[in-house]
């Protein structure tokens, strides 16, 4: 596959305003090479009021004046057209946001003439994850605390305790790859355990996720339209969390409190719920209506004719690409 990068996206800045220069590297060469620009951001955006409420804290932190003067200095010695580091690293002209808009905090005072809301953004086509959930099982759990945080043995032998042998229920539990298998003791054999999962193959047909409420977890889960158990672990996880249960969707259970108990009563609160039901699958339509990876890919061509330059090959083509 071969097409001409005329329009550079790069991925946010964590917070929204103050990056660390890796991430800047695309803007940075798109406005010395004069090309439209475009920001992807898997997490929140920024809102009418953040600066005030988040980044002017930050500059406020130790050696943040340093870090500003070496930011400023990087932009002068690369030629960029902009070379204040608070407009550089400030919204851009335009934003596409990958996560639900569901998950964003003051959603209503994000600018929409801005930022667009697309969802959850996926590899579509041959390379699609998949997962055949077993013919006898009659519901499906997964629970996986994502792919930094898995280092919690103890955590797992308690949803073995809450999980294991429950009638009706296959469970599916992703460890990671910072925990042994044999640190869990005897599996029961309603469950199987992995490093890794596909865990958007596996959301598809499952009916419920214990997950640590990551941006991509939570994103997914809400795609899925299935009730969550969320058990954050670091970052903006609790903020996540929190978010999950105010819209009726999920239960928080912090690390310390997530006792077998605990775990199941969650489970079967959760799932026998109608009214978390019904709020699951209104979130879901939401989620599937912002459109996701061809929306994205949509509104990064009409950027680039709009700006006078040309692809030779579509987007819409290119995801096809093996």
């Amino acid at each position: 596959m071969e097409w001409r990068t005329d329009a550079l996206a790069p991925n946010p800045y964590r917070d929204g305003r103050h990056p660390d220069r890796q991430p800047c590297a695309a803007r940075a060469i798109a406005e010395i090479q004069d090309r439209p620009l475009i920001q992807l951001s898997p997490t929140f955006v920024a809102w009418k009021g953040y600066d005030e409420e988040v980044a002017a804290p930050l500059r406020l932190l130790p050696g943040a004046d340093a870090y500003r003067a070496r930011f400023a200095r990087w932009l002068t010695e690369n030629g960029t057209s902009t070379t204040d580091v608070d407009a550089f690293s400030g919204p851009p002209g335009r934003a596409l946001a990958m996560i639900p808009r569901a998950m964003q905090p003051h959603a209503d005072q994000v600018d929409t003439g801005t930022v667009t809301f697309v969802g959850p953004c996926f590899e579509i086509g041959a390379g699609a994850q998949v997962w055949t959930r077993p013919a006898d099982a009659e519901k499906v759990l997964l629970i996986s605390l994502g792919s930094a945080y898995t280092r919690q043995p103890e955590f797992y032998r308690q949803c073995l305790r809450a999980y294991g042998d429950l009638p009706g229920w296959h469970v599916v539990l992703q460890i990671g790859k910072h925990t042994d298998p044999a640190e869990l003791g005897a599996i029961p054999p309603n469950v199987e355990v992995h490093s890794w999962v596909p865990q958007r193959a596996i959301l598809a047909v499952a009916d419920a996720f214990v997950t640590h409420a990551g941006m991509g977890g939570s994103a997914e889960g809400l795609l899925a339209g299935v009730p969550m158990i969320a058990v954050p672990q670091a970052a903006e996880q609790f903020i996540n969390a929190d978010r999950l249960v105010e819209l009726g969707v999920a239960r928080r259970i912090d690390t310390g409190a997530a006792t077998a108990a605990a775990l199941r009563t969650a489970l079967t609160e959760l799932t026998t719920d109608p009214e978390v039901a019904r709020r699951s699958a209104l979130l879901r339509a939401e989620a599937l209506a912002e459109g996701g990876t061809r929306r994205a890919a949509d509104l990064i061509e009409e950027a680039v004719p709009a700006a006078g330059f040309h692809m030779e090959q579509p987007l819409s083509e290119a995801l096809h690409t093996p």
